[in-house]
């Protein structure tokens, strides 16, 4: 599968790789990104137990194969985006670097061992057995992008692009480009006769170029009638700089920018553009669900688009540098970044993740962070931790100092927050933390799940503690020490804390699902507060149970095997919206007509075990077959005065809703088949109505997709929804069975799953069953055109089929089938 080469300063992807264990001859072919741990067996006694979700770690190889340029380069590398395990990197039988590290960038120089003009094979070691390394499902293996990159003798640095807007008004916009030049090569005394030309580019259009000479320097563009970048209008430019020796260009980089600045005071809040802005925010892990840890390009757009229609105009990375295709969903889509560099410090969180070593390793991770993001316009701020016990201690205030002032120096540009959790901390000042700081051969007592535990046991307790003077004393010096004060779960101190310390300005960066409203009234009353970030906006892997209400009358904030989810997510495992979410619109005023949850008919009675990161366990149907007569207990989320519910043309009851009553209001009612209408009013006048209806008897299998087409590049994804449904499209919540899917054509069949909190079928395979009647199976492209047809074949429910066209790429249109295909 030897592939036409790119452009010689161009990178060059290596998608196509043999992929095996260390310990077995055995290997298959596989696409990056890809995510070794998704596909092995769960099991109750795997190392990493409920952190990562009884998935068990391993040690992989990974080959492939790139034919090198006949003209030797000086400056070929290799870059990884991530790589989720220790590894090894050999290139020809050479070792030629090492990886640490999952979330962070690493890009090793190779070419003094490259064959020029030939075949090279390069071989990556993936150790990645030690488990738990982090509290959450990480993956294993090339789960991110990897690049041959080629640099000239005459380059631009790896970091070596740097916009900035000076100033933005509605007439002009001052933009400053610095850049700075590498050279390697034969001997010389200087780069004087080196032009750098830098170009702006709206679409096709030029809007502003400059010129400079030299190693480094700053330009100085002038733009015209500037189009802002901001998550309400995401405007990118095209940012073109070209290094000319001899008139020849030798060098180049391609970015998509936008023009943006930022201010934040106490005073006037958040401000982008000279604008105030409050951040909806969620908190988001870095794993794709079904997909595992795969940074899939099409399901990060996917993951923003969804999160942005639903309207969050936020998120926060938890807890790492997120991915780049991450990011470009937030630069096109319009979302705001908080991006985070790490979730321990200096002491353990889990029994093998990498405390022992984060003073030697954090400064390369903060400058590979803010490489990455620096000219991102959807990039506003960074955090040095979350969570991070030793705050509360002077070793742990001096740290956040000397992180801070880093990232300072790196990029002047952005505020620093860190993330305190001060019930976390107020236990540490009371030396009652269940963190110890622990040599590298031992392990840690506990990690922030822990004192989430304790959290969960003393429910409300944990608003009260926050409100102590010893919270504040073990929190107020590492605030000291950043330009914004990150509170995890203390909205118990902000009314008290504006007052205090009038120039502190506060982020909630991590709220409880249940306290969304309440968050976010008082980002509105005050300008110090600037936004709310909710944990968590998408479910994710591992952490498994902490949010999910189970049977019972006692249970552990973890949940024992089978459990595979987190719970706490306003979109679930497949993307699907959870009741949850309403109450979030409704307190940011986007809820356009009243939102009906249904607590599970078929559990009416049985005693929940509930969590405090989930407000309840309603789902938004009212189709519970076989539960006549049992107890309903509904819920009816509205920002209007009042709702006045109907069952089937009879008026159930009336409530008060809005603001005043936490937009919730409830109603009980023997469950019956039928319609269940909300009926909200506004100064006693009807406003808007919400109808759910029960399934009819006759339930068929359906399919459906969320786009009419794919790319037919090799990468891109369709994502197709099963449901056992009426012939309305009535899902029925109590009528579950297994379905098989089978893809033919040009797609390939890569993730199948639900949104069950516990289950023992797995992702990688062909059937599963379905989860109160719905399924999601992902399609990825396999690099050609033509018709994809997907099969789903139900227990009882009979066959029913999609076809979906793969859309030839331009290139493909041109006659170049290669350009859309990996090299291997």
């Amino acid at each position: 599968m030897t592939m036409a080469r790119p452009a010689p300063t161009a990178p060059q992807e290596l998608s196509l790789w043999w992929f095996g264990p260390t310990d077995s001859a055995t290997t298959i072919e596989v696409r990056l990104p890809h995510d070794a741990m998704i596909a092995e067996k769960r099991s109750p006694d795997a190392d990493g137990g409920s952190d990562t979700a009884y998935f068990p770690g391993g040690s992989y190889r990974y080959t492939t194969e790139w034919i090198a340029p006949q003209e030797r380069i000086a400056g070929a590398a290799l870059r990884f985006e991530g790589v989720q395990g220790e590894a090894s990197v050999a290139l020809n039988g050479v070792l030629v670097g090492t990886i640490r590290s999952g979330y962070t960038e690493f890009e090793i120089p190779v070419d003094e061992h490259v064959r020029w003009g030939d075949a090279n094979e390069i071989e990556v070691l993936v150790d990645n057995t030690a488990q738990p390394s982090n509290r959450w499902y990480p993956g294993s293996g090339l789960y991110r992008q990897v690049f041959v990159v080629y640099r000239p003798d005459v380059r631009f640095a790896n970091d070596g692009v740097r916009l900035r807007t000076r100033s933005l008004s509605t007439g002009v916009a001052a933009v400053e480009v610095g850049y700075r030049l590498e050279y390697s090569g034969p001997p010389r005394t200087a780069l004087s006769d080196v032009d750098v030309s830098i170009a702006l580019y709206d679409g096709d259009r030029l809007v502003a170029e400059g010129h400079g000479s030299g190693a480094h320097g700053n330009v100085q563009l002038s733009v015209r009638e500037p189009r802002p970048w901001s998550a309400d209008s995401p405007h990118l430019y095209r940012l073109v700089a070209e290094v000319r020796q001899d008139d020849v260009v030798v060098d180049e980089r391609r970015e998509r920018v936008g023009l943006r600045t930022i201010s934040v005071d106490a005073r006037q809040g958040l401000r982008v553009n000279g604008e105030t802005v409050l951040l909806r925010g969620g908190c988001i892990h870095h794993d794709n669900g079904l997909l595992g840890a795969a940074t899939h390009r099409a399901a990060e757009f996917r993951r923003i688009r969804l999160l942005k229609e639903a309207g969050f105009n936020a998120i926060r990375s938890a807890h790492n540098p997120i991915s780049r295709h991450l990011l470009d969903a937030c630069d096109e889509i319009g979302v705001y970044v908080l991006d985070e560099l790490a979730d321990y410090w200096i002491v353990s969180k889990t029994a093998h993740d990498f405390a022992w070593r984060f003073r030697d390793t954090w400064r390369e991770d903060a400058d590979r962070m803010v490489e990455k993001d620096r000219n991102r316009p959807s990039v506003i701020m960074y955090a040095s931790g979350n969570e991070i016990p030793e705050t509360a201690t002077p070793e742990g205030v001096g740290l956040t100092r000397e992180i801070t002032e880093y990232l300072h120096e790196l990029d002047p540009v952005r505020p620093v927050t860190v993330a305190i959790n001060l019930f976390l901390n107020t236990l540490v000042s009371m030396d009652q933390s269940p963190y110890k700081k622990r040599p590298k051969e031992d392990t840690s007592l506990a990690g922030s799940t822990e004192a989430n535990v304790m959290i969960n046991q003393i429910g409300r307790m944990m608003d009260l503690v926050s409100r102590l003077p010893r919270a504040d004393k073990a929190s107020r010096d590492a605030f000291a020490n950043v330009d914004i004060a990150g509170y995890n779960y203390g909205l118990g101190r902000y009314r008290r804390d504006v007052r205090a310390y009038p120039e502190r300005v506060i982020l909630g960066s991590e709220t409880l699902p249940g306290d969304v409203a309440r968050a976010w009234h008082l980002v509105e009353k005050y300008p110090a507060v600037i936004g709310d970030f909710i944990w968590a906006g998408w479910e994710y892997l591992g952490e498994v149970g902490v949010s999910v209400w189970v049977e019972g009358k006692k249970a552990g904030l973890s949940k024992p095997y089978p459990y595979i989810i987190s719970g706490p997510g306003m979109f679930d495992l497949t993307g699907r919206p959870d009741i949850t979410l309403r109450l979030a619109q409704a307190a940011w005023g986007n809820l356009g007509a009243p939102a009906i949850g249904v607590r599970p008919v078929n559990l009416s009675g049985v005693p929940m075990v509930r969590s405090a990161w989930r407000k309840t366990d309603a789902v938004e149907s009212w189709s519970w077959r076989g539960c006549e007569g049992a107890t309903a207990e509904i819920e009816v989320y509205s920002a209007d005065d009042s709702v006045t519910l109907f069952l089937n043309g009879r008026r159930i009851g009336s409530r008060r809703a809005g603001r005043r009553h936490g937009y919730l209001a409830r109603f009980t009612a023997p469950y019956e088949p039928g319609e269940l209408t909300a009926v909200a009013y506004r100064n006693g006048v009807e406003v808007s109505r919400t109808t759910l209806r029960s399934a009819r008897p006759a339930l068929t299998l359906a399919v459906s997709a969320e786009a009419e087409s794919i790319v037919a590049d090799g990468a891109d994804l369709l994502f197709a929804h099963l449901s056992l449904q009426d012939a309305d499209g009535v899902v029925e919540m109590l009528a579950d069975e297994q379905v098989s899917v089978t893809v033919s054509g040009p797609g390939e069949l890569i993730g199948y799953g639900t949104a069950a909190p516990a289950t023992e079928e797995e992702f990688t395979a062909d059937t599963r069953t379905t989860f109160r009647g719905h399924a999601l199976a992902i399609v990825r492209s396999t690099g050609e055109p033509g018709t994809i047809t997907i099969t789903a074949r139900a227990e009882s429910r009979g066959e029913v089929t999609l076809t979906v066209d793969a859309v030839a790429t331009a290139d493909q249109v041109a006659g170049d089938t290669t350009r859309s295909r990996a090299v291997l």
